[in-house]
């Protein structure tokens, strides 16, 4: 059986850019004085989601677990890590200078956008023969492009005050930090193999081409994690028994080249047929795709996608992405080699908001139907009106109550129908709100964002009321329906 993507209707990425600075949730840096392409500020609303999604990726990836510790690198290490990881040379992608006005563009995005051609694993030389044999021209004058030469990615800075003082590098990535400590969190932590280290920091990259908002920046962060399996060992996971029934969409390598469609695969039948290699791999995947849905991201959006040969970095037995059908296409959110397991959190952030938006027509406003854990705010807090000394006072003591065990606000201002309609558009989980019954039996109402259904219940029971409705349970059984 092949998974279809169902005929829902999803925000454009320009669409999407343009909610998040309309609400608060991200606004290109420094617009004030005219921006800078490929960075962005993540706003009151924007910061809580994003800190969100990393606490719960650390909490599942790290705290729930017994064999994967954490680490907080730095951002600039000796330039000789660099040199090591090959990166100083070849950490590159393809330019190419237009001759005439001397416009440059990425060689392989550019030949994708104007070909609509798969362009993995190209060479300079293969994106010169393509530029040449379908006559490409400068997008800006319609000039010749000279030929294609390798640009490194890597952000050079210097260390010291002092004329020629050490040249080093903004870190491209976070694994090789891992890779450089491995011996001190050995020798601290006294783990066995097999273990992981994990890392949430920033990256950076000079993107020759940044676009398509989040999605490639020159500023960003990864959740990484480098696990460590010794080599003999690699089918021997001791979690993989109860991910053997985990269903994904899988596309191997097998299928991309005979131009077959992914289809809905258990991870058993994946290592049986010999299409995940290993038995640790698809308990990583598994586990990863899982993390995802749990979180509220449609499987029916997601498949996982082998590495073409050609594709495979040098080191890695086998490569798998984790992708999602983005307004653009299938695009990568997370890649894991036979090496390394790779998150990156803009990306992610994409992915939960293109999911948890919805244009509703029946109200006339858009509802960000983002899960209870990732939500910026999980309450707020209104009296019905706002002329009534009574339901004020009221209303604030409630929001006193229930501030310190849920990030919440408080909000007087308009009609209740109007707020109903702001906490929506933001992603409120739950709005509480103060009425006249308030003031004769100490009870308030509840709100769910998702069905705008409401239920009564005493101020005394509201946390206990809030945390079960957080946790999954539902709303009609935490008291009396009204609405």
């Amino acid at each position: 059986m092949s998974y279809g993507i169902k005929p829902i209707t999803m925000a454009t990425i320009e669409e999407l850019a343009a909610f998040c600075k309309k609400k608060g949730l991200i606004y290109p840096s420094s617009e004030i004085y005219g921006g800078l392409a490929g960075f962005f500020d993540y706003g009151p609303l924007g910061v809580e989601l994003k800190n969100n999604i990393k606490a719960q990726w650390w909490k599942t990836h790290v705290h729930d677990r017994d064999d994967i510790v954490g680490i907080d690198g730095s951002i600039i290490t000796n330039p000789k890590v660099w040199v090591a990881s090959g990166h100083a040379d070849s950490f590159t992608d393809a330019l190419i200078d237009c001759s005439k006005c001397g416009n440059r563009v990425r060689g392989d995005q550019f030949i994708e956008e104007k070909l609509k051609m798969d362009t993995a694993g190209l060479d300079l030389k293969q994106i010169d023969e393509i530029v040449k044999n379908h006559k490409l021209k400068c997008p800006k004058c319609s000039g010749n492009f000279k030929e294609a030469t390798g640009f490194n990615l890597m952000f050079k800075t210097s260390v010291g005050p002092a004329a020629g003082s050490s040249e080093s590098y903004l870190r491209p990535e976070t694994a090789q930090v891992i890779f450089a400590d491995f011996k001190q969190v050995t020798d601290t932590t006294r783990l066995k193999l097999p273990f992981g280290i994990a890392q949430i920091g920033r990256a950076f990259r000079n993107e020759i081409s940044p676009r398509d908002f989040l999605f490639r920046c020159r500023e960003f962060e990864q959740m990484e994690i480098e696990y460590f399996i010794r080599p003999d060992q690699l089918n021997k996971c001791p979690y993989i028994d109860e991910w053997m029934g985990y269903e994904m969409n899988v596309l191997s390598a097998e299928m991309q080249a005979k131009k077959h469609p992914a289809k809905s695969m258990k991870a058993r039948d994946c290592l049986d047929k010999g299409i995940i290699k290993t038995a640790w791999h698809a308990y990583w995947l598994s586990f990863e795709h899982n993390w995802l849905t749990s979180l509220g991201v449609n499987p029916a959006r997601l498949r996982i996608r082998q590495h073409l040969e050609e594709e495979k970095s040098h080191y890695a037995l086998d490569t798998w992405d984790l992708e999602y059908h983005f307004p653009t296409g299938w695009r990568e959110i997370q890649g894991m080699a036979n090496r390394t397991d790779l998150q990156g959190v803009e990306r992610a952030f994409l992915v939960f908001l293109l999911e948890a938006y919805h244009d509703d027509k029946s109200r006339g406003n858009i509802v960000l139907k983002l899960h209870p854990q990732l939500t910026p705010y999980k309450a707020a807090v209104f009296p019905l009106v706002s002329n009534k000394p009574e339901l004020l006072e009221k209303s604030k003591e409630v929001y006193r109550l229930i501030k310190p065990g849920f990030n919440s606000y408080f909000d007087q201002s308009g009609s209740v129908g109007r707020r109903y309609a702001r906490a929506d558009e933001i992603g409120v989980y739950t709005c509480v709100t103060v009425d006249f019954q308030t003031l004769e039996d100490e009870t308030v109402t509840i709100r769910s964002r998702d069905t705008t259904k409401q239920v009564r219940t005493g101020i005394k029971e509201l946390k206990e009321s809030l945390a079960k409705f957080m946790q999954g349970e539902k709303l009609e059984s935490l008291g009396a329906v009204i609405s």
